[in-house]
């Protein structure tokens, strides 16, 4: 029980440490340094939201326009975000495994967690913002909200650890991921409800994980607003799949990896 405390200690030491160091990396301590990992998904998720509010009004099947595209937006931007900066990680990071503290799944989940923070600080502060102008509503049930962003960050970082080593293994997935983010955009659940679409569409929708989680997000969120359709098992099944061929795919890079 010591060995296994002290092993937890130095690992949340890695993590800071290695947190501080991507933070000051990429953002460095001029203007407002740390806090632009907020400030992207913020600028990002408050343009998209003002597009629809002009293209669709204030409300759309009953509900808040600029809530709703907040509400799946920031997520979705954290998929993208996320999975994007797993791309030929080890190589980028190679430098640091010379300290054996350092493990290559430490840089994936550094990397993970950095963007989880920034985005849930930029979902909160904005709803705050939004909430005395009624454009954003008190959640229904916070424990279902917090539940779907769970199971949406669950899938994202289960895609992670399965890109991250892929990217190692093939120079082609450089290319192919940005484009794939993309296309993830309409089975993503961000921008309409199942509930909202036909049934052969509802069906096809079914096996994406991420609408599950997105469709709990909102159910949290709008309540009996809205009708949402989600399963609790799949989602979880499917990225606990994910995460162990991921896994098995680090393991394999790490034996490979050379250390410069």
């Amino acid at each position: 029980m010591a060995s296994l405390s002290k092993g937890w200690r130095i690992q949340v030491r890695v993590i800071n440490a290695l947190m501080i160091r991507e933070l000051a990396t990429r953002f460095g301590r001029e203007n407002i340094g740390f806090l632009w990992i907020m400030a992207e998904p913020l600028m990002f998720a408050s343009g998209v939201a003002l597009m629809w509010h002009f293209m669709k009004g204030t409300e759309e099947h009953g509900v808040g326009v600029v809530a709703f595209t907040i509400s799946g937006y920031i997520p979705l931007v954290l998929f993208r975000h996320a999975v994007g900066r797993s791309i030929v990680l080890f190589t980028a990071n190679g430098s640091l495994m010379h300290h054996r503290q350092i493990k290559i799944l430490d840089f994936v989940l550094v990397r993970f967690l950095l963007e989880f923070l920034g985005h849930m600080m930029a979902y909160l502060f904005i709803a705050v913002a939004l909430l005395p102008f009624d454009l954003f509503p008190v959640p229904a049930d916070l424990g279902m909200l917090l539940l779907g962003w769970i199971y949406y960050s669950f899938f994202t970082l289960a895609f992670c650890f399965l890109l991250a080593p892929l990217s190692e293994m093939s120079e082609i997935m450089e290319k192919i991921v940005p484009v794939a983010t993309y296309l993830m955009i309409p089975f993503s659940g961000a921008f309409n409800m199942m509930s909202w679409l036909s049934p052969g569409v509802q069906e096809v929708l079914w096996y994406s994980p991420p609408v599950h989680a997105m469709e709990m997000m909102r159910a949290g969120l709008f309540g009996e607003a809205v009708q949402t359709t989600y399963d609790f098992f799949y989602p979880v099944a499917f990225s606990a799949i994910i995460t162990v061929i991921g896994l098995a795919l680090c393991r394999k890079v790490r034996k490979n990896l050379v250390v410069e």
